[in-house]
């Protein structure tokens, strides 16, 4: 007899999950079997999942769903760049990217549906916090994504970062968990190289994640240089102070192969100019670590404009004569799928037939 398994969806479940859905009375080969079929193969439907018997398939049928996420828009930007609408299986709806490049593809994926840090640049902040993402719902998003365009987990091509809608480091242990079934050689089998998360600066939970051993990349949504003027930008820096992130940031334990990544947002007249450049200098330049600049993508209700290409260059050209610094190319930007654009807008958009 099947047990019960809080959750109820299959993607999602670890081996461990499995075991106790299929109770004592099942091989405890039956479990990697489903475990396989689910993150290895990636079936679309359990009926596919051919190895287990069919009365093992129904009973598991009858008490669960596969959890994946079904499109209800897809987006096409003129540089590649495609945005789902991925609806969930309560109709909450999240956004994915794609972002093929010549050398990589990167998913953006969300963590929660909307987001509870009221950073002022981003439109996703407008949503507000309406839940959490399970590890399931998280892993979805990779596995659809990566199933309608052909992606394969194992390529080294495949990136995933958890930039899309949410602050992730609020829902660590269904990112946590979602990693590991990510990274699992015998199931996904990604490499936690390739899995960057980004954090508005959850003092607290960035310590946390340090002293995980299957962790993500990290990356720190900075985007200013003093503690008033991150207040005013980003209102959680009223609760992590600059300066305590700054010291959670020094303190994380990196592996050989890591840098931390600061990431900032640049907005005409407000942060861009060269003392801010000097600023982010000072404070990173202890740091194992570099830095990618993001010229605002603008937004309905954004307060803020983007700044001129050259005051862009002048900025990178202050920060890369201390440490690695890039300008992140814009994706998306007309189908508001860029960095802070992601809040399910729709308006004059075009749909296209999946």
């Amino acid at each position: 007899m099947l047990q019960s398994v809080e959750g109820q969806t299959l993607v999602g479940m670890e081996l461990a999950d499995l075991r106790k859905l299929l109770g004592p009375e099942q091989p405890t080969y039956r479990a990697q079997q489903l475990y396989d079929a689910l993150y290895r193969k990636q079936v679309a439907d359990l009926s596919e999942a051919t190895a287990l018997p069919k009365t093992v398939r129904n009973q598991i049928l009858a008490l669960t769903t596969m959890g994946l996420p079904s499109a209800e828009r897809r987006f096409d930007s003129r540089d590649g760049t495609r945005r789902y609408l991925l609806r969930l299986e309560d109709n909450r709806t999240v956004e994915a990217v794609l972002m093929p490049e010549e050398d990589r593809d990167t998913i953006c994926i969300s963590s929660q549906v909307g987001c509870p840090v009221d950073c002022k640049f981003c439109l996703t902040a407008l949503m507000g916090l309406e839940r959490n993402l399970s590890a399931g719902e998280i892993v979805g998003q990779v596995m659809y994504v990566a199933r309608e365009n052909g992606l394969k987990a194992i390529d080294t091509r495949m990136n995933v970062v958890m930039m899309g809608m949410g602050e992730p480091l609020l829902n660590l242990d269904n990112v946590l968990k979602a990693t590991r079934l990510l990274t699992d050689p015998d199931g996904i089998g990604m490499s936690a190289k390739r899995i960057t998360v980004s954090t508005s600066g959850i003092v607290p939970k960035i310590e946390e994640l340090g002293r995980e051993h299957f962790r993500p990349k990290l990356a720190i949504s900075l985007n200013a240089t003093t503690e008033e003027q991150r207040r005013q930008l980003m209102p959680i820096t009223r609760k992590y102070h600059l300066r305590d992130l700054m010291e959670a940031c020094r303190a994380y334990p990196l592996r050989a192969w890591e840098k931390l990544t600061f990431e900032y947002v640049l907005l005409r007249n407000v942060n861009d100019t060269e003392a801010d450049a000097k600023r982010v200098v000072r404070l990173l330049s202890h740091l194992n670590c570099k830095v990618n600049l993001i010229a605002l993508n603008p937004g309905p209700g954004i307060p803020f404009e983007t700044p001129d290409p050259d005051r862009v260059a002048n900025f990178q050209a202050i920060v890369r004569r201390s440490l690695p610094c890039f300008v992140r190319k814009p994706r998306g930007r007309d189908i508001y799928a860029a960095c802070g654009q992601l809040k399910r807008v729709s308006t004059d958009l075009v749909q296209v037939d999946q």
